[in-house]
């Protein structure tokens, strides 16, 4: 009886540790492995980190829904001008630029698919650290500006 009660705690266990370890998913199926935390004042974003250049790449690419309080945060390894597009991107995005301090510098509001053609890309002209992809619409909705600041959990 007590290798019977001693086999199922094991198994148990063992469920544990690999359900504590498995990844959570993100929208599309993909394994979010990093994962943050973004706030501007009273609205807060759960968001995937796109650190690596495939990440960065990818970003939201394909896409068909996206949770108003999740996003994602790309993450540079120094101050650079960043230019992004909406290449294989399916929804309208707002796009945020911040420097190494989490100021905001530069907002691309609603920026929608570009479908067929050419993907026009928005450059903020400006060095940033990081930008923000979010759903279309919520920077106005939160009331968003340049000079705004941000706290991050990366």
């Amino acid at each position: 009886m007590k290798r019977i009660i001693l086999a199922g705690l094991a198994v148990i266990l063992a469920l544990a540790i690999f359900f504590a370890v498995l990844p959570p998913y993100s929208d599309n199926g993909q394994p979010l492995q990093n994962q943050s935390r973004v706030c501007f004042q009273q609205s807060c974003f759960s968001v995937e980190l796109a650190v690596t250049p495939e990440q960065q790449s990818y970003g939201l690419m394909n896409r068909t829904h996206l949770d108003a309080d999740k996003g994602m945060l790309f993450v540079f390894q120094q101050d650079g001008v960043y230019p992004f597009w909406m290449k294989n991107t399916l929804i309208p995005l707002d796009m945020i630029w911040m420097d190494s301090n989490g100021t905001v510098i530069f907002i691309a509001k609603n920026v929608q698919p570009c479908g067929m053609g050419e993907c026009p890309a928005i450059n903020p002209g400006k060095n940033a650290r990081y930008v923000l992809e979010v759903n279309g619409g919520l920077s106005d909705k939160m009331g968003l500006k340049v000079g705004d600041s941000t706290s991050m959990k990366t």
